[in-house]
């Protein structure tokens, strides 16, 4: 069965930098989006980036553009999160998410539902 497993969070300074990695196995779907979606307390779920079969390049939250990169290594079976310039607005639990026929990369972003869930990562930023 699809198994998504998250790592790679922790504490760190605001102006740090973080990668969290997501290890797929089970995973044999050609259409899809993958990547990562965040929720705070007291916050609503809001999804960062995805990687999607029907676009052309990766998708990206405004509130991360220019700060976090999506990659991802086939070989390996994992999907990357590098966060960069980090903010105390990113404390989060981080989790890693894929949609199977997700119409586009933004639609992932914007749709909370999910059909597999890893089962979340803390990142804690401080100032």
């Amino acid at each position: 069965e699809v198994q998504l497993v998250e790592s790679g969070g922790g504490l760190v300074q605001a102006g740090g930098s973080l990668r969290l990695s997501c290890q797929v196995s089970g995973f044999t779907f050609n259409d899809y989006a993958i990547g990562w979606v965040r929720q705070a307390p007291g916050k609503e779920r809001e999804g960062v980036s995805c990687i999607s079969t029907r676009d052309a390049a990766p998708s990206y939250a405004d509130s991360v553009k220019g700060r976090f990169t999506i990659s991802s290594d086939n070989a390996k079976n994992t999907v990357y999160l590098q966060m960069n310039s980090l903010k105390p607005e990113d404390t989060a639990v981080y989790y890693c998410a894929a949609d199977v026929g997700a119409e586009s990369g933004d639609y992932y972003l914007l749709e909370p539902r999910k059909d597999y869930w890893g089962q979340g990562t803390q990142v804690t930023v401080s100032s």
